[in-house]
């Protein structure tokens, strides 16, 4: 493929137009500091600013209207979800890239001009994605394997917690392969995609049927069957906060990932490997439920599990009506 093993200087680059697409949600002062970051992080780009916010009452709108005006801002009455908002934003763009930001993510210097100088000698990749750190500097895993039936049970499950370095999650990780090297992956975690447009059109939109969760997942296998390839361009670096946004509903942060988890491998490996993995799931919850119930009855932080146990018993009952259904999750 051509990947570029190192930083490149003083590079000529065609007049690019660069489409950022940020969705919000109740994260103004992140939200901000990620608008300023990219603003800055694009020599020599025509760059074309899209905000959606998805319906927040922080005063996000606000803040963007007054310190953003070239921002083109979509405020929405509604919570859409990431698919929903990206989609929105991507339906205004012009651009030959559309760069997928979250809110709660920080543009490094150069990060850019980073990511686009990878697209523009690699016309094959359809996404490219950056090497995604936490504000405090350490690495923070994006880069995946496509999931297989096996990743499905131990994947964000009990059995993960013990038997972290599981094989099966070793390779989903891709933790056989070093974190600073450009690579080929099969997908990437999406809070910062720079995504071809062209490629774009082809895999067409989000399905916004993944209001959170897996939808990045869903849209490069989308990638991979019309040819085009993702690569992970290690020189370029983003700060990632990490479930600002998500962290601020517990029950629906599980339950829209339960669904979204459940919608892939249904859509993947078909419905009776789907409805198994519900049942799965919902013991998952309820051994989870017994432990916090157990160690607040042993007086272990009462406050803090109080709060827990709640949220899970809600997730379990919300279990049971869903399974209950049996029904279809993805179309």
């Amino acid at each position: 493929m051509g990947i570029p093993r190192r930083r490149q200087k003083n590079v000529g680059y065609r007049l690019v137009r660069v489409s950022v697409i940020v969705a919000s949600w109740n994260t103004r002062d992140l939200l901000e500091r990620c608008l300023r970051s990219v603003t800055s992080s694009h020599p020599g780009f025509k760059l074309e600013l899209i905000v959606v916010d998805n319906g927040s009452s922080d005063g996000s709108v606000q803040m963007v209207a007054s310190r953003f005006p070239q921002a083109i801002l979509i405020a929405s009455k509604e919570n859409l979800g990431f698919a929903g908002a990206n989609n929105l934003g991507m339906a205004r763009a012009t651009g030959d890239y559309l760069l997928l930001i979250n809110a709660d993510a920080e543009m490094a210097d150069s990060a850019l001009s980073g990511l686009v100088h990878c697209a523009e000698e690699n016309p094959g990749a359809g996404i490219v994605g950056p090497r995604l750190l936490n504000p405090d500097g350490t690495a923070q895993s994006s880069r995946r394997r496509f999931p297989t039936t096996a990743t499905a049970f131990l994947e964000s499950t009990v059995l993960q917690r013990w038997f972290p370095n599981h094989p099966v999650l070793r390779a989903y990780y891709v933790l056989d392969r070093d974190d600073g090297e450009v690579q080929e992956v099969d997908w990437l975690v999406g809070a910062c995609l720079l995504v071809r447009a062209e490629a774009a059109r082809s895999a067409g939109p989000l399905d916004e049927g993944y209001f959170m969760y897996s939808e990045e997942l869903d849209w490069c296998h989308r990638f991979a069957n019309k040819g085009w390839k993702v690569v992970y361009y290690s020189f370029a670096v983003v700060y990632h906060h990490g479930g600002q946004g998500s962290d601020q509903a517990p029950f629906h942060r599980h339950t829209r990932f339960q669904l979204s988890k459940c919608r892939y491998f249904e859509r993947h490996h078909g419905l009776l490997f789907a409805q198994l993995l519900r049942l799965f799931i919902l013991l998952n919850y309820l051994f989870m439920l017994g432990e916090d119930a157990a160690k607040w009855l042993l007086g272990s932080k009462r406050k803090m599990r109080a709060g827990r146990i709640s949220v899970l018993a809600r997730v379990v009952w919300w279990q049971l009506v869903w399974i209950a259904k049996w029904g279809r999750i993805a179309p």
